[in-house]
């Protein structure tokens, strides 16, 4: 069926800033789309401990279901976005939507650790290629002024709630069946790629497309999957182990084949000259620290929660749901943070909160702790952190170059707040298998993942003390205002 050829709501016809119904629709089939690629971050946290249980699965293989979706999207984002230059817009995002279906059923059906895995980058890839495709159709679909401004709006407000989302989701379908939260989204996604049929717009960037670049985007993937996989099997087998030797031999033998490549190769998808930029690497170690030590927490209570202190599923999503809500109910309100207070004022006020909320989580490491005291206060200053800090970063990086590279530069600072993703989880998930939990009693078997995750939350506010320094005209250092909007 061709694209939907409804009038722009810019026309003489239309009230400056509405939409027709053909903008409505589309703008249903992104934010719909959006909120499932959002919901699947967090949707498989809940459910590991009962996935482990059904499986037979150990952590070494558990923590694979978290960081093979970021793995996916990550290492692949810079990728996708050449593959959207090549193919276009429309076939690219109605393909992804059949793919991310197709993975969703075989993931909910999956008897192994392989297939569920692999299904979870696969599904990643998907969001690869319709996460930002989306916001593209968006600032293409909606003319110029309010009507743009509202969508845009829309379209990052439902990604923002997508992971509290998928926490009570997780919740909720783990207590049916831990399936469910992989098959959910399949029929939901079908009927959005039915109505996308008939709305997303044909299409393809401004400009000729630029070379895929296979090799960097297969050795960033491999050299990223091959180091997870040494650091999750270390506990169980050793140093000396040989799978343990080779992971970590291929991971560094193709992260130096990615840099030899990307130096080599003539229009790279990673352009290192893009990290001289001050501010860009401190917005990437800001989200680094922001969302690595954030997931690593999440594993830790999850675990705690449910296998030592026999929580439900439900009651775990609902006692981690602070940490996520406070993003939802500013996001509306990031715009205008924002312009008042400027991105370096937001960062340095909220960097610290989730380190201290990390340093107050070991207060419950013991047996049967204090929700009200021990477990919401942590939460609620990660969530505070998150609201202070999420958007700003975002901001920041695309300010902290000229408008020719912001493109790339955004590409970049998503690559890195996955790359944390894919890292931080199994790092954490190594330490606890080495402290011998959830087997071990609480602090023992707890308390060193925890002061990983402080390490790495302890970034954060690392980030927000470097201040970035650029020259005036005069040659005198001169810090920046960053008034861009998100």
């Amino acid at each position: 069926m061709k694209p939907s050829t409804h009038q722009p709501a810019g026309s003489p016809d239309a009230a400056p800033g509405s939409w027709d119904a053909g903008q409505r629709g589309l703008l249903l089939v992104l934010a719909g789309n959006m909120l499932i690629d959002s919901l699947e971050v967090s949707t498989a946290m809940v459910a590991l401990p009962s996935i482990g249980r059904d499986l037979g699965l150990p952590l070494t293989a558990l923590q694979g279901v978290v960081t093979g979706f970021a793995l996916g999207f990550g290492a692949l984002l810079l990728f996708g976005a050449r593959v959207v230059e090549r193919l276009g817009r429309r076939p690219v995002y109605l393909a992804a939507l059949v793919g991310f279906a197709a993975a969703s059923v075989a993931g909910g059906l999956a008897d192994g650790p392989a297939l569920l895995i692999a299904c979870r980058v696969v599904k990643g890839f998907c969001a690869a290629l319709t996460a930002p495709t989306g916001l593209t159709i968006i600032t293409t679909a909606y003319p110029e002024g309010p009507a743009r401004s509202r969508a845009v709006s829309v379209y990052a407000f439902v990604g923002a709630c997508g992971f509290t989302g998928g926490l009570l989701l997780s919740g909720l379908l783990t207590e049916v069946g831990w399936r469910w939260t992989f098959l959910f989204p399949a029929p939901v996604v079908l009927v959005l790629f039915a109505f996308g049929l008939r709305l997303i717009p044909g299409g393809r960037p401004d400009g000729p497309a630029r070379r895929l670049d296979l090799s960097g985007a297969a050795t960033l993937t491999g050299g990223l999957a091959a180091l997870v996989t040494g650091i999750v099997q270390v506990p169980g087998r050793g140093w000396g182990s040989p799978l343990v030797f080779g992971s970590f031999t291929a991971a560094a033998a193709l992260l130096a084949a990615l840099l030899l490549v990307e130096r080599t190769a003539a229009d790279p998808l990673l352009r290192p000259a893009l990290l001289a930029h001050r501010g860009l690497l401190r917005a990437m170690l800001g989200a680094v620290a922001l969302n690595g030590s954030y997931l690593g927490l999440l594993l830790v209570a999850t675990f705690q929660l449910q296998t030592t202190e026999g929580w439900s599923p439900a009651r775990t999503a609902l006692a981690l749901l602070p940490a996520s809500l406070p993003l939802v109910v500013t996001a509306p309100l990031s715009g205008r943070m924002i312009e008042r207070f400027g991105t370096r004022r937001l960062i340095a006020l909220g960097a610290p909160a989730p380190l201290l909320g990390h340093l107050l989580y070991l207060r419950a490491l013991t047996p049967h702790p204090s929700y009200a005291t021990d477990v919401l206060p942590a939460m609620l200053l990660v969530g505070v952190g998150f609201a202070l800090c999420f958007t700003s970063l975002n901001v920041q990086a695309a300010a902290a170059v000229p408008a020719a590279d912001r493109p790339a530069a955004t590409g970049h600072y998503q690559t890195a707040v996955q790359t944390a993703a894919v890292l931080a989880p199994a790092l954490v998930a190594a330490v606890l298998l080495s402290s011998g939990a959830p087997g071990a009693p609480v602090a023992e078997g707890y308390r060193p993942a925890v002061w990983l995750v402080v390490a790495l939350g302890a970034l954060g506010p690392v980030a927000a003390s470097v201040r970035p320094v650029r020259r005036s005209a005069s040659g005198r250092a001169a810090e920046p205002r960053l008034t861009a909007r998100p």
